[in-house]
């Protein structure tokens, strides 16, 4: 009889404790709630986008270097995106209990924290040749256009675009196209800290990093 009432006052103690216990995410919950597939759609947008206008501006001279046709930077957004859409897609696990949407994420943090570093790299760079092109002074050579900064310095740098057969390309397009690199990396910068910050804030609940232990005297859970 004894031995009844204490098995049932047990059941009741471990009852109290779980109704008392924080309640866990309902892993039926959209995931759009948990993953906003915004930011991977926008990071794939602009990734295409500026990977499609470096090539554009490929397409005027081959003579362009690398940091002036930053069709790399795109290509990483893209590919940042596409572990977005993954970890997106993956059943989703209260407190991390998966080690694959752990990995995914810790994976989806350090390319959106790299890609926010490339992106304002590449927004430097852009910004540079911009001030740089929109003070050419060019001139026809042939089937290239040869064009300095300062036509009284006989020492000037000569920057010579192969294969344009008129400047107005170069003073005009081409600096259309770097303004254009300009704001769409620094969109692509605001997106990937964006992530970043998301994923910050999912693994620690806006910068603070709680816990749940239980009082022995109490029997209760706490938030510390």
């Amino acid at each position: 009889m004894g031995q009844g009432r204490k098995g049932s006052s047990d059941k009741k103690q471990r009852q109290k404790n779980r109704d008392d216990s924080p309640a866990p995410e309902n892993g039926n919950k959209c995931r759009v709630c948990r993953f906003p597939l915004l930011v991977a759609l926008l990071q794939l947008l602009l990734g295409v986008a500026v990977t499609a206008m470096a090539f554009l501006m490929l397409a005027i001279s081959p003579s362009l270097m690398a940091r002036e046709t930053p069709h790399w930077a795109g290509i990483i957004l893209c590919l940042v995106s596409i572990v977005g859409f993954f970890l997106y897609c993956i059943t989703y696990q209260p407190d991390e209990r998966s080690s694959t949407q752990f990995i995914v994420k810790l994976l989806y943090f350090i390319l959106c924290t790299t890609g926010l570093v490339i992106s304002l790299l590449v927004v430097a760079f852009a910004g540079h040749h911009h001030a740089q092109a929109s003070s050419f002074i060019c001139q026809q050579e042939g089937d290239d256009c040869v064009c300095v900064l300062d036509q009284s310095d006989p020492i000037a740098r000569t920057f010579d675009y192969k294969g344009v057969s008129d400047c107005e390309t170069i003073t005009g397009t081409l600096v259309f196209y770097f303004l254009l690199q300009i704001l769409l990396n620094l969109a692509q910068a605001l997106v990937c800290a964006a992530g970043a910050f998301i994923m910050w804030k999912d693994r620690y609940q806006v910068f603070f990093a709680g816990t749940q232990i239980r009082s022995p005297s109490t029997q209760q859970w706490q938030k510390v």
